[in-house]
């Protein structure tokens, strides 16, 4: 394996290189689906039938404490990866830790709203609006479950073998999945949330 000194550690071989222009393929995907479900979403959002309305079951504090959560997760996913490319393990180790700590508040409140929604009557058979509602929510906190452990795997990884190419690699393509969450959940909070909310 031929190393490149001159590049970032994530991009100093081939191999990385295309692991992560793989990875960016991927993403296109994830933004197709996510694309459908708001596509779904602005179409279904005033089928109510019977059923409440985003105006009735949304609650502003804990949709703001939810974002603030995963804003600052993507600041500090940041610093981490800053961290690797000086090279200071225990701040990228500092940094990752905080990170899966903030996501894992975010998914705490997600679950409580979902627990919430249904207790008031708001579940997946209510109405199409809740159906789509529920699905577009679940789709984005299963991807920050996965991401979960995802990273707490790169955590692991990197405490055992320090920075590698393979473990700069992963934890780059990591943070570009942690970043992208963070952008479909400002679209989220924008025009399901913000909107409903209207």
């Amino acid at each position: 394996m031929k190393i490149d000194h001159s590049l970032p550690l994530e991009y100093s071989t081939e191999e990385n290189r295309l692991k992560i222009l793989g990875f960016w393929i991927f993403l296109g995907a994830e933004v197709m689906l996510f694309a459908t479900l708001f596509a779904s979403y602005f179409t279904l959002f005033n089928r109510t039938g019977s059923g409440p309305s985003g105006a009735e079951i949304f609650e502003i504090t804990p949709v703001l404490i939810e974002t603030i959560l995963l804003l600052t997760s993507s600041f500090t996913i940041g610093l981490g990866i800053h961290a690797m490319r000086i090279s200071n393990k225990k701040a990228m180790l500092a940094f990752l830790a905080v990170t899966l700590l903030l996501g894992l508040g975010f998914l705490g409140f997600e679950i409580y709203e979902f627990v919430h929604y249904i207790h008031i009557g708001a579940g997946l058979q209510t109405s199409a609006f809740t159906a789509i509602l529920l699905t577009t929510l679940g789709t984005h906190g299963a991807h920050v479950t996965f991401g979960l452990f995802w990273g707490l795997s790169i955590f692991l990884q990197i405490k055992k073998d320090g920075f590698t190419p393979e473990t700069a690699n992963k934890s780059f393509i990591f943070s570009l999945y942690w970043h992208f969450l963070d952008v479909v959940w400002i679209f989220i909070f924008s025009f399901i949330y913000l909107k409903g909310m209207m």
